[in-house]
């Protein structure tokens, strides 16, 4: 017998219609407009005086190497910049009185914010003053947001272009999907939120009476706006240390359901622009239906381990309450942590350490599968793109014929960047793992001062904490001390090879795309916009992540789970 009632199970269902409605509504207009905005020869004046100030000409664009290393520059300025603005807090004005950001801290922080990651190893509100909060860390949600938008769309080019040697500029790609994507949505999102009681202030601290009847001093800032592209961005970096669970960050059961449409309304829409860049919108149909077949499998596993939850107390309380709002329920909660593991957000509304332990692992594996179902804006389109790579050239082996994937043959240059995208984030997770636990000096540190849950739970704890900085997801479970002098840089090189290694590999393939020219549909030629390959990306998905996870789950979650 269940713990959710009728009543809830129906609420619950309301909740995933009116998101998908939300999302239905907005894909076409939303891809459609970036499809635009990446293709216009256009520029606005703004745009241009950006151009001016880079030294930048708009008109020429770049080889993949070119774009890469832009990237790899720009990202490397940020992290430095970043690392600076808290080291050096204590001297800038609205620094709230806090004290300069600690060497190793920072540097994972600086990591964190720059590759999307949003990693906190740290209570927000009684770490980062206004300054820092706004001009370093609400900067980086929105440039490395664009970051992984503009990778995607250079292997969209890669796909669509035939016999070039470019793809694109990443100056004014970069520059394009921040000021006429991401800043004038999180500008709307940011007034909604506000409208739904979310704070927006200068002001450091406020008062506020409490169920007692005492006056009690309470932090505020500017969080409406650092919540807007917190999850526009698939940035996930709270305001305060209760990220989406706290009720000046997230005040009601509508502004939580709106989070989860913003974070995934990029993801989803890039689809559409997919589809449009190629000259094929059904292309985008079949990955859309690929994203969604693996997100509702998700999400139906995360709610009934957490709604059926084994006990007593569990079905007193209507489902696995612990570390879950009231006003968010079972439900409501699954929901949002299934979103935020889908995508690179790493947002939550409740705490995922205090999940049962199969729910727990839902979103743990969310991250496993690469996070492409939709993913983060960007990184879950070229991500899935290069499983359809594997998946096409897993049809060919199998009928006989060389693969091709929208008329380019793939390859073995082709297989082999897809291959080592694929294992980049395995070896990070599983070397970063297995070393905490190997190195005599460092197992006693983690073990003993880190883990607050030892055994099976604890293993889990460390498991998922290379997981999503591996995967630049940046939830956690919050019953690890990560800022240790082992973890804080391990994660921190864990964020930055996981996020820069795959999108060299994305780049490079983009570059070896492109150059190629268009063979001609034939009959031998296998159909990509058709469900018998969204079947067979689907199986690919599965078989080639999660599957390679499955030695480490069961020694963690699923023996939890068994218990």
């Amino acid at each position: 017998m269940t713990a959710v009632d009728t009543t809830t199970l129906l609420a619950g269902i309301g909740q995933v219609a009116a998101l998908v409605l939300l999302l239905a509504l907005a894909w076409k207009p939303a891809g459609d407009f970036m499809a635009r905005t990446f293709t216009s020869e256009r520029h606005l004046a703004v745009e241009r005086g950006a151009y001016r100030l880079l030294g930048v000409d708009p008109a020429r664009e770049q080889s993949w190497q070119a774009y890469a290393k832009a990237l790899l520059a720009f990202s490397l300025i940020s992290v430095l910049l970043l690392y600076l603005l808290q080291r050096t807090q204590a001297l800038l004005p609205l620094s709230n009185g806090l004290p300069a950001v600690p060497e190793l801290l920072a540097l994972n922080t600086a990591a964190s914010f720059t590759t999307n990651t949003n990693w906190q190893s740290y209570s927000p509100e009684l770490t980062m003053g206004h300054l820092v909060q706004l001009g370093g860390l609400t900067v980086q949600n929105f440039v490395s947001a664009a970051v992984g938008i503009v990778v995607a769309i250079a292997l969209v080019r890669g796909l669509a272009r035939v016999r070039t040697g470019t793809i694109g500029s990443f100056w004014v790609d970069l520059t394009r999907a921040c000021v006429r994507i991401l800043l004038p949505l999180s500008a709307l999102a940011a007034l909604v939120l506000v409208l739904g009681g979310v704070v927006q202030t200068l002001s450091p601290f406020g008062t506020a009476t409490s169920l007692t009847g005492a006056q009690v001093t309470v932090p505020l800032g500017p969080v409406a706006s650092q919540e807007a592209i917190k999850n526009l961005g698939t940035n996930g970096g709270g305001f305060f240390n209760a990220n989406a669970a706290h009720p000046l960050e997230n005040p009601t059961a509508w502004t939580s359901l709106l989070q989860i449409a913003l974070l995934l309304l990029i993801p989803v829409a890039l689809t559409r622009t997919y589809g449009t860049m190629v000259g094929d919108r059904r292309q985008g149909l079949a990955i859309l239906g690929t994203m969604a077949v693996l997100a509702a499998v998700s999400l139906v596993a995360a709610s009934a381990a957490e709604s059926i939850g084994a006990g007593t107390a569990p079905e007193l309380a209507g489902g696995a309450m612990e570390g879950k709002e009231v006003r968010f329920g079972v439900l409501g909660s699954a929901l949002f942590g299934t979103a935020s593991t889908l995508t690179s957000t790493g947002a939550v509304n409740s705490m995922h350490d205090s999940w049962t332990a199969l729910g727990g692992m839902m979103p743990l594996l969310n991250m496993m599968l690469g996070e492409v179902a939709p993913g983060g804006v960007g990184a879950g389109l070229y991500g899935i793109l290069v499983l359809a790579i594997i998946a096409v050239f897993v049809a060919g082996l199998l009928v006989g014929r060389t693969p091709e994937y929208l008329g380019k043959q793939i390859g073995p240059r082709e297989m082999k960047l897809a291959a080592l995208y694929i294992l980049v984030g395995p070896a990070l997770v599983l070397v970063g793992t297995a070393l905490s636990f190997a190195i005599p000096g460092v197992r006693e540190s983690v073990t003993g001062t880190s883990i607050w849950n030892p055994g099976l739970h604890g293993m889990t704890e460390v498991l998922y904490a290379f997981t999503s900085a591996a995967n630049n997801n940046g939830s956690a479970f919050a019953g690890l001390t990560a800022s240790t002098d082992w973890l804080a840089p391990a994660l921190a090189v864990a964020m930055l090879l996981g996020r820069f290694v795959p999108i060299v590999l994305v780049l490079a393939l983009a570059g070896t795309l492109a150059a190629q020219g268009r063979r001609p549909v034939t009959v031998g030629t296998l159909p990509t916009h058709r469900p018998l390959f969204v079947g067979l990306l689907v199986g690919v998905t599965v078989i080639v992540t999660a599957l390679t996870y499955f030695p480490i789950l069961t020694l963690g979650p699923i023996a939890e789970g068994l218990l």
